[in-house]
């Protein structure tokens, strides 16, 4: 049956997503711990002098009257932030392309600073690649919103003594969408510009969708309709999302926690809509196996990482382009389900 041999292949997928992850988040960053680096940096900021480089805000009055123990980012307003005009963010890129350069010239590898790869900046944007296709991804969810939201509202027939819809998940989905948007949207963001604040919103708002959408598979999968039978079904998970994201919050930015918590969350929804389209036997289970396995797959990406090519393009980036498509076959799916529920209802109250 599809159903045993998709659910078979999904959990051998998720079990090498786990241990890759895992593995992933003992990792440490080789480039901040590398003494020349450290140096260069802490020279930058008394001088504001890298080479031929001048930064010029390492020399403001603001940088030089920094409090013992405060952080060098309090100093500074967020727009300024924004737009990279401070002196501890530009010593840090200078100091790591002079760092690179001479790695290179040694025929080393390239290493991470501070959890990232070196990546080339264009103009405001630190990652420009990862900041582009996050926005072309929060443009796909628009436009698959937009197409469903159209088709269950003006296409597809509605109840006759309410004038709802007939698709019982209608206005999940709506949620969805709009989380999926915000996620993407701060995902942008934050490849733009990597600041505290824009950091937090990315990661709550990606630990947000997942959250909602294990929620969203769990209703489906199991045909949850009934309001008191929903509120069973989401408050443990809401409650424990929401914890999560005023930990990571307000207590400690766990990046290691962070990425287990996500992963067993997107693996038991994976192994949810797997099984469930065999089962089931939907029209459009085919659809949903391919996001599956190739969300199962885009996912590796984030596990075995690699260096940026040229400085753009990296795996993380490369993640970010495969879910485009994805996402493009996935508002499909969600189309094709509300036609066949819809059909369905129809013919039974016929």
């Amino acid at each position: 049956m599809p159903g045993c041999g998709g659910g078979g292949w999904v959990v051998r997928l998720a079990a090498l997503l786990v241990v890759g992850f895992v593995l992933a988040s003992v990792d440490a960053s080789l480039g901040d711990v590398d003494p020349q680096y450290r140096t260069c940096v802490e020279d930058c900021h008394t001088t504001g002098i890298i080479g031929e480089n001048i930064i010029s805000h390492c020399q403001s009055p603001g940088n030089d009257d920094a409090s013992v123990g405060s952080s060098w980012y309090t100093q500074e307003p967020l727009y300024m932030q924004w737009k990279q005009l401070n002196c501890m963010n530009d010593c840090r890129y200078y100091c790591m392309m002079q760092r690179e350069g001479e790695r290179q010239s040694c025929g080393l590898n390239p290493v991470k600073y501070h959890g990232k790869w070196p990546f080339l900046r264009v103009s405001v944007f630190q990652e420009p690649l990862s900041a582009a296709l996050s926005a072309v991804n929060l443009l796909m969810h628009f436009t698959g919103w937009l197409s469903f939201f159209l088709l269950v509202n003006y296409k597809l027939p509605v109840r006759p003594q309410t004038k709802r819809t007939y698709y019982e998940y209608t206005g999940l989905w709506h949620i969805y969408a709009i989380l999926s948007m915000n996620a993407w949207f701060w995902s942008s963001i934050f490849h733009t510009r990597d600041i505290d604040l824009t950091e937090k919103l990315d990661y709550s708002s990606a630990v947000a969708l997942l959250g909602y959408s294990l929620i969203l598979s769990l209703l489906r999968t199991f045909n949850v309709k009934d309001e008191a039978t929903r509120v069973m079904f989401a408050a443990p998970i809401l409650a424990f999302v929401t914890t999560h994201i005023l930990y990571l919050n307000f207590y400690e930015l766990d990046y290691g926690w962070n990425m287990k918590v996500c992963v067993v969350m997107a693996v038991v929804q994976l192994l949810a809509w797997a099984i469930w389209a065999g089962v089931t036997q939907h029209p459009s289970r085919f659809k949903l196996w391919v996001v599956v396995f190739g969300g199962a797959l885009a996912m590796l990406l984030e596990v075995y990482d690699f260096p940026p090519y040229k400085g753009y393009a990296d795996a993380h980036s490369l993640w970010h382009a495969s879910t485009i498509p994805l996402t493009y076959l996935w508002w499909s799916f969600i189309k094709d389900d509300a036609e066949f529920r819809t059909s369905t209802l129809i013919k039974k109250a016929k």
